[in-house]
């Protein structure tokens, strides 16, 4: 299944949702209804997700083409990119994400959300560069980086916008695993079956009481964490 934006395959139980807008994979009101709509068939097919970019580029985050528009679309499309990514954080199956290059932003959200990271090896940038774009992070964000990433790396990640490569950005929590970009889908995959073969329904029900705490805190605020956003000051 293939709707431009987001090609859905099935490999041995493991959906794999394959981002690319042939660009930098920013994620759109489109692009994100069409992942919402793939990760339903996996609800019904599958037993894990890979969730992959396109070669060099996993995704840069929000479309600034919204994100410096009129503010009712910018908080359209940051809750519609919060439900994604409340979804990734707490779907019932496992979640791999394959890191095909650069991942910024919303984009590093991304890798924050799913349950097990791999990236590919390379020059590529991985971080929240939300503060150098003259945007406050959101709440939602900030809860997600502050569940996943190391402690000692949290203030340079969220509130010095620092920008790490692949091998930084294991460090800092954004990424497990590195290979080489050749090996990368097919090492993802293998992880993907791996963690397909976990009893179900133990691994939804102990993710659950894993991230629930985060979740509810998100959730405690999210209204006001969208109704505070603001668009980028013009020059």
């Amino acid at each position: 299944m293939s709707d431009g934006l987001v090609r859905y395959t099935l490999h041995d139980r493991v959906a794999v949702l394959t981002l690319d807008d042939g660009k930098a994979n920013a994620l759109s009101p489109t692009t994100i209804a069409a992942l919402q709509a793939t990760l339903d068939r996996a609800e019904r097919e599958a037993a894990a997700v890979l969730l992959v970019g396109r070669a060099g580029r996993f995704s840069a985050g929000f479309d600034l083409n919204v994100m410096t528009g009129d503010l009712g679309g910018v908080r359209a499309l940051v809750t519609a990119g919060a439900e994604l990514l409340l979804r990734l954080y707490l779907f019932a199956r496992p979640v791999v994400a394959a890191c095909t290059g650069h991942a910024l932003a919303a984009g590093a959200l991304l890798l924050l959300a799913a349950d097990l990271r791999l990236g590919a090896r390379g020059q590529f940038r991985i971080g929240l560069n939300e503060v150098a774009l003259q945007l406050t992070l959101p709440v939602f964000a900030m809860e997600l980086a502050r569940d996943r990433l190391a402690t000692r790396l949290f203030t340079a990640s969220v509130t010095q916008a620092r920008i790490f490569d692949p091998e930084e950005a294991c460090d800092a929590g954004f990424l497990d695993l590195l290979v080489p970009p050749d090996e990368l889908l097919d090492t993802a995959l293998a992880h993907a079956r791996r963690l397909a073969a976990l009893p179900d329904p133990a691994f939804a029900r102990t993710k659950l009481r894993e991230r629930g705490a985060t979740v509810d805190r998100i959730r405690a605020t999210l209204a006001e964490d969208i109704a505070s956003l603001t668009t980028p000051p013009t020059a």
